[in-house]
């Protein structure tokens, strides 16, 4: 192989590497992993009804813990 090739693979494959980080750091960022509880309930709720009702309870959750928040900033 000549050099040019080398260099040609090299350069490319550091492009791609870092453009794989980046995208990866702006996954992490934005919030994209935090979702603990999805795939569980997904597990635990075989039928669409069901897991529709467990992200209503979800949402709830969220509600109320923000009033309690709330509440306390308050005081």
């Amino acid at each position: 192989m000549s050099n040019d090739i080398i260099i040609l693979m090299l350069s490319v494959s550091i492009f791609l590497g870092f453009f794989g980080v980046m995208a990866f750091s702006w996954g992490v960022k934005s919030g994209q992993f935090d979702d603990e509880k999805k795939f569980t309930k997904g597990l635990l709720f075989d039928g669409e009804e069901e897991l529709n009702e467990a992200i209503e309870m979800e949402k709830i959750e969220k509600n109320v813990k923000k009033g309690d928040k709330k509440k306390n900033d308050k005081k």
